[in-house]
This record gives structure tokens, sequence and C-alpha cells, in this order.
């Protein structure tokens, strides 16, 4: 078996950044303004402040890891499913009912609101496919995601290195939240200002750069042995794919990936849809990002926006937490199985997606004559304060 198994991607990206260290004592030193320091600079935060005193939970079996794997995988068929297909799973939908049968209730929600929308890409805006190079998404979706990008700010959120997620979506007017969270990125052009063309970017874990290529690297040369196996470098994070590998070599890849990681006690494993995620032991997540984002655009604390987030996998759920934790806006998971969720709502698959978004769209283009040009003008302006913020710096 040669090296063929492994897929290599590059994302680095050579825009030039202005680079401002944090403050040891608070997330943002107060010296520096939150928006700019949320979206006007690159900013790096020391690890030191960063990092979890947790147990990795490296020293885990492999049997554990592999049960683990299983769970994740929604194709397999379980034995003894942890939710039964009758009365638990109606119970289920009870809890987490349909979000386009109750439509009506989201848009009652939102009256005199600010509706945020943030995405995760894999099985969300694209189905989830064997080959992850190949997970695009239709036309028919991103003109669904351009046309509510027009009404509603629009954040892509996903494990997906930043500029990887970015080529597959291509709409410049989205914020991109990259590795989980860990490198945002604003919308880096519009036509109405005069700067439009500066990046406007955060990077919560630049720290953990170096060590992240070692791990990439060691984990090539380990699982080059097994059919199928794809490690894929998503910058901040590394995705171990075993889609295409036979259940039988489950407990072996588990164990290279073990070894690999035993040398390196600030990284940490999760879990998602056949695929392992090693990434920093740092308290940030797709929750911190989506706090992150709503207090860039103005909304931290704020009663007058109703953020939804919509996505599939498990590392969603640190969203869904934010939001039921703060009693503000919906999570919605897109899954056809019932399963453990802090979502409010569900959506089975990619294409419900679409047509909730749609809707979204149908229902505020309804909007009296002269309001639409001015959310445009709104978020036209926040989008050049921000930079011309940035280019002074």
């Amino acid at each position: 078996m040669t090296k063929q198994n492994v897929v290599v991607s590059d994302c680095t990206s050579p825009i030039g950044k202005v680079r401002l260290a944090a403050s040891n004592s608070a997330l943002f030193s107060p010296a520096i303004p939150k928006t700019l320091a949320a979206l006007g600079g690159r900013i790096a935060i020391s690890k030191k402040k960063l990092i979890k005193r947790h147990d990795t939970g490296r020293g885990a079996r492999v049997s554990t890891w592999v049960d683990s794997m299983r769970d994740s995988s929604p194709t397999r068929t379980k034995s003894t499913p942890s939710l039964p297909e009758t009365e638990e799973k109606s119970s289920w939908i009870l809890r987490h009912p349909s979000a386009l049968e109750n439509f009506e209730q989201i848009i009652s929600a939102s009256k005199g609101k600010q509706i945020v929308m943030f995405l995760d890409y894999d099985g969300t805006l694209s189905p989830i496919v064997e080959d992850p190079d190949q997970a695009f998404m239709s036309i028919e979706m991103r003109e669904a995601v351009r046309d509510v990008a027009r009404y509603f700010p629009t954040a892509i959120v996903s494990g997906r290195c930043r500029d990887k997620v970015y080529n597959f979506v291509r709409l410049e007017e989205l914020f991109y939240a990259g590795s989980h969270g860990m490198d945002i990125k604003g919308p880096s052009k519009h036509r109405k200002c005069d700067k439009g063309n500066q990046a406007v970017i955060f990077e919560a874990a630049s720290e953990f750069l170096p060590m992240i290529v070692e791990v990439y690297k060691a984990l090539i040369n380990e699982i080059s042995s097994i059919p199928g196996a794809k490690v894929e470098n998503n910058k901040f994070c590394l995705s171990v794919h075993f889609r295409c590998v036979d259940e039988k070599s489950w407990a072996a890849l588990a164990e290279q990936v073990r070894v690999v990681l035993s040398a390196y006690p600030k990284l940490k494993l999760t879990q998602g849809r056949k695929v392992l995620e090693i990434r920093p032991t740092i308290k940030w997540d797709k929750g911190k990002a989506l706090e992150f984002l709503l207090e860039s655009l103005g909304y931290a604390n704020s009663n007058d926006v109703l953020p939804i987030y919509i996505g599939d996998d498990q590392t969603d759920e640190d969203a869904f937490k934010v939001l039921r934790h703060n009693g503000q806006g919906f999570g919605i998971l897109v899954s056809r199985v019932a399963k453990e969720t802090s979502a409010s709502y569900s959506l089975q698959e990619p294409s419900e997606v679409k047509e909730f978004l749609r809707l979204l769209v149908e229902q505020d283009s309804g909007l009296p004559k002269g309001q639409d040009s001015r959310r445009e003008e709104d978020r036209t302006g926040l989008i050049c304060k921000l930079q011309n913020i940035y280019s002074n710096y």
C-alpha cells in the first residue's frame, strides 16, 4: 500500500494581514476596539490562555475509540439502537420538530429582530460523500445561500480549512469560520467599499500551526498502510477520514492515531461522521465562533437578534448548546435519524435545508418597498466600517 490513500491540502493564503497580540488577562485588550479585535485584524491569542486543564482522554482504550467510531457512523445498522424506532422516536420528533413544518413559528419569533444565519457545510449544504474533496454543493443550493446573504448576515462554520470551504462555496459576501471556528474571515470584497479588498481575519490557534504540521506528517506515515484512510489538513485541525476504511481495520486505524497523539498532549481527539478530528485543546469551538461573530456584528447580549444555526455534525452541538443556554435563536439539526441534540428543530437532509433557506428569502422579500434596500445599505455600511478600521492599523 502506498501513500496514495492520503489527501494532501495546502491551506495557506498569501494575504497581507495585521497581527495583534492579545492581552494575557483578557480575550481582547481594552486598548483595542472590540470590532477591530473581532474583524479588523489578525489576532494571535496565547495558547497558555486557552489551553484547557483537563484530561484529553488519550490514555483511553482503542476499543472505546472504535465504539465511538461506530456510534458516529449513521449508515451503520445498529443491533441495539440507542433510540428505538417507535415511541421514543416519536417523542424525539415532538421535542425537535421539523423546521419546515414549524416555519411560521420561527418567523413569528423573528418579528422585530435581525436574523443572523450560521451554516455548517458538509452534510448541511452539501451531501456527505465518500471522497471529501468531492463534496460539492449544488448550483441551486449556492443560489439559495447567496439569496439568504442578501437579507441576513450569513456565516459558514465548518471543520474544513477556511480556504477550502470558500473554494466550495465561492460567495464573497459571507463570513467564513474554518477549522471549527478557529480561523475566521469576514466578507473580503464589496463593490461599494473603497478598501474592499482588505482581509478581515481572526485566528484563535496560530501558535499551534507548527505542531499541527508535525502531526500531519506523522499521521501520513502511520496510516499509509490502511486502505481507504485519508488525512485532511484543515490548517488548525486535522481530519482522519475512515468512511472508505473496512470496519475490520478501524481498530488498527485508531491505534495508529493513538500512537501519534501520545506524543502531543496539547492536542485532543473528537469524532464526527466517519471522521476523527484532531485539534488543539483550547477553549474554542463552533459555539465560541458563533458568539464571536455575533459580538463582531454588534449583537452581543442583544434582544434584537435571532441567530439560526443549521448543522448536522457532533461539533455543531457546541453552537446549539450556546443558543439554548442563552435562550436566543434556534439550532436546527440536519439528520434522518433520532439522536441526542441540543437543537430546537430538525431537517432531514440538505434538500430540506435549501427549502428552508428559500422560505426565509420569500418571507423577507415581502418587506415593504425600500426596506430591502435599506437592509443591504446597513450591511454594506457595517462591512465598510470594519474594513476602514482594519486599514488604519
